[in-house]
């Protein structure tokens, strides 16, 4: 009687264990060193998104400055 073949080849599964054991070690390491900027945080205080995240640049007063749009033509 001739034998079936794994449903699922080995190498898939060692596959799959190795990278399940990278992330559990990974999250553990970080879990142990704490946050990289703890003292980093939003300046924003709802969850509306009408905060300052300062990710943009600061223009200064730009009341003056006619505003231009569009190509250009």
């Amino acid at each position: 009687m001739k034998q079936q073949p794994p449903l699922v080849p080995p190498a898939l599964c060692g596959f799959l264990v190795l990278l399940a054991l990278i992330f559990t070690v990974s999250y553990a390491v970080g879990a142990a060193i704490g946050p990289v900027a703890p003292g980093m945080h939003r300046s924003g205080t709802g969850g509306d998104g009408g905060g300052d995240d300062g990710g943009g640049m600061d223009m200064g007063d730009t009341g003056d400055m006619p505003m231009r749009h569009g190509s250009g033509g």
